[in-house]
């Protein structure tokens, strides 16, 4: 991990150990919400490798893997694309389209891409054609401030988002119900739904408030290493309902 890819943040030194025993309480947390823990072989060549959901993207009818923006991740497609057959037809990403998966917010039939360092048009434009015969809508949206557009925006629940609205073109999103997180917690706004709940930093405790306020349920994870490594709570697993 201390290899790992940064864009925005300065390199601090990562606890491994730490970062081991955070990602084993973060699989309890998706144990516990229902879901079974199938686990990748990775190897030091992959440093951002604990970071799958860039790899690809889950969808009902298939999985579209991608083409990481950064050079040194595309070494993790095959393994990720191989464990993926086994449970959806699978559609990749071609050159010259670079992609991660952290900048695809699915919602409902609507799917925003995140035009990044990592993301261009040309994989935003083959995503279209992918998805449209299936009936999805496929949005591009400019990234700002931050890494990936889920670190603006994720989807905590049917047509409710929680955003910064500081990182994100503000219009797009019209017609969903947007919690903002707090101000004072810029990061806050990378939220995992699982199931019936929604597995959350314990790093943002006042926009955790606003999010109970909402009757939604959290179960709280540690995930100040991976934060290091400019990762989050969504970053860390593909989800295959």
């Amino acid at each position: 991990m201390a290899g790992c890819e940064l864009t925005h943040l300065p390199r601090l030194s990562i606890d491994v150990a730490l970062a081991r025993r955070q990602h084993a309480a973060y699989e309890h947390a998706l144990r516990d919400a229902g879901y079974t823990v199938e686990r990748l072989e990775a190897s030091p060549e992959m440093p951002d490798s604990v970071f799958i959901e860039d790899v690809a993207i889950v969808f009902d009818e298939l999985a579209i893997v991608t083409r990481p923006g950064a050079e040194s991740r595309r070494a993790e497609v095959p393994a990720v694309a191989e464990a993926l057959q086994r449970f959806r037809p699978v559609r990749v990403i071609q050159p010259p389209g670079t992609i991660d998966g952290g900048d695809v917010l699915v919602a409902g039939r609507q799917v925003f891409v995140g035009l990044s360092t990592r993301t261009n048009a040309d994989a935003a434009r083959q995503m279209r054609e992918i998805l449209a015969p299936l009936g999805y809508t496929v949005r591009e949206a400019r990234v700002r401030g931050c890494l990936h557009l889920k670190s603006a925006v994720t989807a905590i629940a049917g047509g409710t988002l929680l955003a910064n609205l500081a990182w994100i073109e503000r219009g797009l999103f019209d017609g969903f119900d947007v919690v903002e997180i707090d101000a004072s917690e810029p990061m806050a706004a990378n939220a995992l739904r699982v199931g019936d709940r929604v597995i959350y930093p314990t790093a943002f405790p006042r926009t955790a408030d606003r999010l109970a306020a909402r009757g939604l349920t959290l179960s709280f994870v540690d995930a100040s290493e991976v934060a290091k490594a400019e990762g989050a709570v969504t970053c860390c697993s593909l989800i295959v309902n």
